[in-house]
């Protein structure tokens, strides 16, 4: 029988989620236009109702994403040798990871990297079961923050993994910080596996966040939900409506929460004024061409290397070296 791996906490993970929480809520909505950040919608519904999104037919950026991974994974880790490093940014479920695994899991370190031990917990739980013969090193710690690897990485090679265009998420800005973090944690010797969503019809894009059932609207309003809950918040969200656009100046999808009538509200013990109109902005989810996001890349010390993209050249998997 084989033992569970035991998760690692590294100390930039050591400030509480929920202390954060309610600091960015109070920052966020004292703003002109008001804000809160979207790495919050993620509480165990918000993670319910985006796995659902992720199966609606109009949201095609997982499973395309899926599909360039399964049609291209022998050629992202031929370069693999044993006893290399594979680490996971914000990992979660692992589910497209294993799409790589099932070709190098005898002979590489998994290393999924979250903030959420029970996602690393349940995640590791699968992967032992399913692969034997892999070594996995689950560390606690926000991906979002410059972490330090455990010592005994220090002369590894090191391959990142950062699916899901969570990179969209950031101003452009904010992404080459992350990139730059993300090259320090690797080391000069290592190399970045990053998913990228590609500018296209904006209807396209504008039905990805808007589908016909209503869930991504439901996604959005569960943040409201959320504050009420954990900080004590008086939001009525059906006084709320979910709204999706393109910003095509700014190459981005928007998504808003907003109130068509006067509202006072109080979070985390605070008052807040909302006027008829006004909105939540609540996420970012930036989209590039092929070349803006090379480019991008080498900006924050990286070698654009080979790129996969689908036949509809709708999303595009980036080899950063």
């Amino acid at each position: 029988m084989r033992h569970m791996p035991t998760l690692e906490r590294l100390p930039a993970s050591d400030t509480a989620i929920s202390d954060d929480f309610g600091l960015s809520v109070i920052e966020g909505l004292s703003r002109t236009p008001k804000t809160l950040p979207c790495r919050y919608f993620y509480d165990a519904r918000g993670s319910s109702l985006f796995e659902e999104i992720t199966q609606l037919p109009e949201y095609y950026p997982t499973r395309t994403e899926i599909g360039i991974l399964e049609a291209c994974a022998s050629e992202i880790v031929a370069g693999f040798s044993t006893g290399d490093v594979l680490l996971e940014f914000g990992s979660g479920s692992s589910i497209k990871t294993e799409i790589l695994l099932d070709r190098v899991a005898d002979r590489v370190v998994y290393v999924p990297l979250d903030v959420s031990e029970a996602a690393l917990a349940d995640a590791a739980a699968r992967l032992v079961d399913r692969y034997p013969a892999l070594e996995i090193r689950p560390i606690v710690a926000d991906f979002s923050k410059l972490v330090t690897l455990p010592e005994e990485f220090a002369n590894s090679r090191i391959t990142g993994f950062f699916p899901g265009s969570t990179i969209g998420n950031l101003s452009p800005k904010e992404a080459v910080g992350l990139l730059s973090n993300f090259r320090k944690v690797l080391g000069q010797s290592g190399r970045l596996i990053i998913g990228v969503d590609l500018k296209k019809d904006p209807s396209v894009l504008i039905r990805a966040y808007n589908d016909a059932a209503g869930v991504t609207a439901d996604f959005n309003l569960n943040l409201l939900v959320r504050i009420n809950r954990e900080l004590g918040g008086t939001f009525d969200p059906e006084a709320f409506r979910h709204k999706a656009l393109y910003n095509p100046r700014a190459g981005r999808i928007e998504m808003h929460l907003v109130t068509d009538c006067a509202q006072d509200i109080i979070a985390c013990g605070r008052p807040f004024h909302f006027a008829p109109g006004e909105s939540i902005h609540t996420e970012n989810s930036y989209k590039y061409t092929v070349r803006e996001f090379r480019d991008l890349a080498e900006s924050a010390g990286w070698k654009a290397n080979r790129v996969w993209t689908d036949a509809e050249k709708q999303f595009s998997v980036h080899e950063l070296i």
